[in-house]
């Protein structure tokens, strides 16, 4: 297990222009081999998105993601220097060879619980802790198979709390297995923003219930402070 405080996470939103989706398909596949073998990564993930980025049984095939965790070290100021820093060269020149466009999140953990495949994916992190100024958000959980349909039927009703939620100014869903493995990364304008959605009764009722109901085999929740961040609405 690394140390807390010692790391950041990257996450970078791909959306590949319709011609080149074929590629986007081969890069899940492809793009694992480096990342394996990058002994600077410490944790990593391929993910697809929903359609429209929201949550959705439908994928959408242009849009990606790629997640990592890295000690902390200073990065370039460029894109393509940043990119090649976080994924690798081989990485970095695919993006730009299929002109990808990015959205790329740097990220340091502040506080969090829970596992991602049964690891520590950004250390042993505190409970809580406090923070001024825009936070992102992560959550993530594996739905248990006979859960699927409950936790599906609530998908709807949570997207649309969400995206009504006050301070909200980003999010998107991701995932590394369509139904079953899914997560959703929001940026916040304030902690009490974030804290005001998580804790208003009807998104508060959904979480009882997957607590109640037993919904998860695995979850997990972390906060973020923003290093840098790219323009986005």
């Amino acid at each position: 297990m690394h140390d807390p405080g010692k790391v950041f996470a990257s996450l970078t939103i791909i959306r590949y222009p319709r011609r080149y989706v074929f590629f986007a398909l081969i890069a899940m596949a492809v793009h694992r081999i480096p990342l394996f073998f990058n002994r600077q990564i410490l944790f990593w993930k391929l993910m697809g998105c929903g359609k429209g980025g929201d949550f959705s049984k439908k994928p959408d095939w242009r849009q990606w993601a790629i997640l990592v965790v890295k000690a902390h070290h200073t990065l370039p100021d460029t894109q393509t220097g940043i990119l090649k820093i976080l994924y690798g060269s081989f990485i970095a020149g695919w993006y730009r060879l299929w002109q990808c466009e990015l959205k790329t999140f740097l990220l340091e953990p502040l506080s969090g619980h829970g596992t991602w495949d049964r690891k520590y994916a950004f250390g042993a992190l505190p409970a809580s802790t406090a923070c001024k100024g825009t936070i992102a958000v992560l959550t993530r959980a594996t739905i248990r198979l006979n859960k699927i349909n409950r936790f599906w039927a609530h998908v709807e009703d949570t997207s649309a709390l969400l995206q009504k939620a006050s301070g909200l100014e980003y999010a998107v869903s991701i995932g590394e297995i369509p139904f079953i493995k899914q997560a959703t990364f929001s940026i916040w304008s304030s902690m009490e923003d974030m804290k005001a959605f998580a804790y208003q009764s009807r998104h508060k009722d959904i979480i009882q219930k997957t607590r109640e109901g037993k919904w998860y085999r695995e979850e997990l929740f972390v906060r973020f402070r923003m290093i840098k961040a790219p323009e986005f609405g």
